[in-house]
Parts: C-alpha cells; sequence; structure tokens
C-alpha cells in the first residue's frame, strides 16, 4: 500500500504541473479549455482525491508520517482543487483562471507534501 501512496504521489505532482502549465498556456492563448485540457484537470483532481484516500488507508493501518505537516499539507491540496467547484465564476475565462490557478497551488502544496513524509 506504501508503494502505492508513493507511485500516487509522483502522478500528482506530474499531472498537477502538467495541467496548471496547460491551463496558464490556454488561458491566455484562447481563453478557454479546451477537451485534453478539461480531461487533465480532471485526473489532477482524481488522483488527489485517490492520494488522500490512500493516505487515510496507511493511517487506519498504524503507519503514520515522519512529519504531522504531511497530512496539512495533503488536505490543503486537496481542498485547493476543489474551491473552483464552489466558487469560480460562470464566465469560462474566468473559470478555466480558477481550476488552473487552483490546480498551480494544489501542485506546490503536494511537493511540499512529499517533501514532508
Amino acid at each position: 500500500m506504501l508503494t502505492v501512496h508513493h507511485t500516487v504521489a509522483y502522478l500528482v505532482l506530474g499531472v498537477t504541473a502538467l495541467s496548471a502549465t496547460l491551463g496558464g498556456v490556454a488561458y491566455f492563448r484562447a481563453g478557454t479549455a479546451g477537451g485534453v485540457l478539461s480531461q487533465f484537470l480532471t485526473l489532477s483532481q482524481t488522483l488527489l482525491v485517490a492520494q488522500v484516500g490512500l493516505g487515510l488507508l496507511l493511517l487506519s493501518d498504524h503507519r503514520r508520517a515522519s512529519a504531522q505537516l504531511h497530512y496539512a499539507y495533503g488536505t490543503f491540496a486537496l481542498l485547493a482543487v476543489l474551491t473552483p467547484w464552489f466558487y469560480a465564476p460562470q464566465d469560462p475565462r474566468r473559470r478555466l483562471a480558477w481550476f488552473s490557478g487552483a490546480t498551480l497551488v494544489a501542485a506546490a502544496l503536494a511537493v511540499r507534501a512529499y517533501t514532508t513524509a
């Protein structure tokens, strides 16, 4: 289970960084998200949910991270990608900025969570 948690951590780091970068490029070029970008943003959210779920399974098996901050950063990363679903405006360009920005914040928090593991 710990190996799966580590593997998903690498996927989270890569996919969130790629999604945020593609979102920034799309925002400044076209202002709207295409199908591929939408799928990448959704994949990054799904991977973060899976990563937190795996972490909770590890906690239930009495496996703890060395630093307590690991749990805080993981939780904040998950909350960062879920926040735009509640607060993003309806305008497609501004909505893309919200989702891409939140994914960038989640990527930074995931890096921090990885370094505190």
